[in-house]
């Protein structure tokens, strides 16, 4: 083997620019300047662009010399990643990747929340990436039609949510397209405006256009059975975790986990009614008129004021958090049924991290007992120190590690870690935040058991109060979150379009939660009273993200 001549860093930070060049998505997202009128190439010849830069890069990180643990660490993280990646590429299902919760369709609309909109200059270049949309939606059909060919095509369930989804952001149904409501928000007159709804019909037609292309073509093709079966669960797993799980072990923990949460919840009922009765404790919860927002406006200020004294009253206390990370927005996204999430700074910090509230369409009453934990989970201490504060630390972590190292399982499993931190800390003390802290827990961990139970489709086991000995299908799935979860039927069927439609990544909550709960724990045998709990946390985070099993060796230094 031929020595690199080039270091970890200068390889990783290389490959960081050369992927900015041809994945320009990836580039706004992670905030790197130059690229934000441009599209990623989602047909086969720019997923396998990606893929042979990702091949070089592992020949030449594997030839370089390792001296130092910092060199070591940062290789491992680089080696990983791109080799699950391409593992997932050669198996021919990157091409065929069409879902409800995450997949070019909806990167492509979601890319323009996150660009610049103060200036003329700036409308133009967002009218430029409109303009590409026809191409970027043509490549990826085509990436799905050659996949569809060879045998790999999803199940009916995502093909037909993601033609909702499609025709909803093209203004199909009864929403405004999101493009003439990103145009109009504007306030552009003249030959900018005239450029930008030009732009804006441009994208709608093209998004209907997909959408006839998904009913029409894909769908007639597409599969009943959801279950993806064990050998691309496992590979699924692997990208979501950065580990091999014992699929059984984490079945039966599962079921393990969810049974001691509950019996938390019944005990939280206890001291907020008396009663065992946990429908009853979330009923007036619900009830409450002190727990209860209106509308948008009134929800995302309540989130900016939580969030805001989350992040002071730790700061300097349990964390050393730095000024420029100790900036966070909260945001009502611009179209509805996407969810929850956060959205890092830019390289930069000019753009600041963002957690954003997409609604259900028609919500308006929102109960504060069931969002505070979500807060902790996508802020501080959850997603946004972990995010940002990775981002920040140019004088540790090469590029690669700071803005595209992303596991699942490390970060979602920190985020939940984070929600439990902040019961420790007394921000959960009241009752009623306290529910909605378990009830988030036991819902993270119903997704372990019916993750695992679905796709693989294991039977129920006994003592499950339901279907006992019957295999898991969707149908299941959904009376099994009725009975474990606190949320509306519309939200639940969402849940299940997400777990089939993305199979592996729902555990990873739970799973990377017990990875960072079981390295806590040996870190305090280890080192007794000494141990230092914010210390703990420091070291941890400067590591950057990366798969559980090297976080499991990582954290067994500290």
């Amino acid at each position: 083997m031929v020595e690199s001549q080039h270091t970890v860093d200068q390889i990783s930070d290389r490959y960081v620019a050369d992927l900015a060049a041809v994945d320009p998505l990836t580039a706004t997202y992670v905030g790197i300047p130059g690229y934000d009128d441009r599209m990623t190439d989602f047909s086969p010849a720019g997923w396998a662009q990606q893929a042979a830069l990702a091949r070089q890069v592992v020949r030449d990180v594997g030839a370089v010399s390792i001296d130092n643990d910092r060199d070591r660490v940062a290789a491992a993280q680089l080696r990983e990643r791109l080799s699950v990646e391409l593992d997932l590429y050669d198996s021919g299902w990157r091409n065929a990747d069409l879902n409800t919760a995450g997949c070019p369709m909806l990167w492509l609309r979601q890319i323009f929340d996150l660009m610049r909109n103060n200036s003329d200059e700036d409308w133009a270049v967002i009218a430029t990436r409109m303009r590409a949309i026809p191409q970027a939606l043509h490549g990826y059909r085509e990436s799905l039609t050659e996949a569809a060919g060879a045998g790999r095509i999803v199940a009916r369930r995502q093909v037909l949510g993601c033609t909702e989804r499609a025709n909803r952001y093209a203004g199909a149904g009864t929403e405004l397209s999101f493009f003439t409501a990103l145009v109009q928000r504007s306030n552009r007159d003249g030959a900018v405006r005239r450029d930008l709804d030009a732009a804006a019909r441009t994208a709608n037609d093209a998004y209907v256009g997909f959408a006839g292309f998904l009913q029409g073509e894909l769908l007639p093709q597409a599969p009943e059975r959801e279950a993806v079966g064990r050998e691309r669960y496992a590979l699924a797993s692997r990208l979501s975790t950065g580990t091999v799980l014992d699929l059984e072990e984490t079945y039966a923990w599962g079921w393990a986990e969810l049974a001691r949460i509950e019996a938390e919840m019944r005990a939280t009922a206890r001291e907020l009614t008396g009663s065992d009765d946990v429908e009853a404790a979330i009923a007036r919860l619900d009830a409450d008129p002190a727990r209860e927002l209106r509308g948008a406006d009134a929800l995302r200020s309540w989130l900016q004021e939580t969030s805001d004294a989350a992040l002071h009253g730790l700061a300097d206390v349990h964390f050393d958090i730095p000024v420029p990370v100790r900036t966070l927005e909260c945001k009502i996204a611009p179209t509805s049924g996407d969810g929850i999430y956060y959205t890092g700074p830019s390289e930069d910090f000019e753009r600041p991290g963002r957690m954003w509230w997409s609604l259900p369409e028609g919500s308006d009453v929102h109960n504060t007992w069931r969002e505070k934990t979500t807060v902790y989970h996508e802020g501080v201490p959850g997603h946004h120190l972990q995010v940002a504060q990775t981002a920040y630390r140019a004088d540790q972590l090469n590029r690669f590690q700071r803005l595209l190292c992303w596991v699942s399982g490390h970060g979602e499993g920190w985020a939940l870690y984070a929600e439990r931190l902040m019961q420790d800390l007394g921000y959960l003390d009241e009752p009623g935040d306290r529910m909605g802290m378990l009830d988030s827990q036991a819902f993270r961990a119903a997704r372990v058991v019916l993750d695992i139970g679905m796709h693989l489709e294991l039977e129920l086991p006994a003592g499950a109060g339901m279907h006992e000995g019957e295999r898991w299908t969707g149908e299941i799935g959904l009376e099994f979150l009725r009975a474990h979860s606190h949320m509306d039927d519309a939200l639940r069927r969402d849940e299940i379009s997400r777990y089939l439609g993305w199979p592996g990544q729902a555990p990873s909550y739970k799973v990377g939660e017990r990875v960072w709960l079981e390295c806590r724990q040996a870190a305090q045998e280890r080192h007794g009273e000494d141990f230092d709990l914010k210390a703990f946390h420091a070291a941890a985070l400067n590591l950057g993200s990366m798969g559980l099993d090297q976080l499991r060796g990582e954290l067994a230094r500290i």
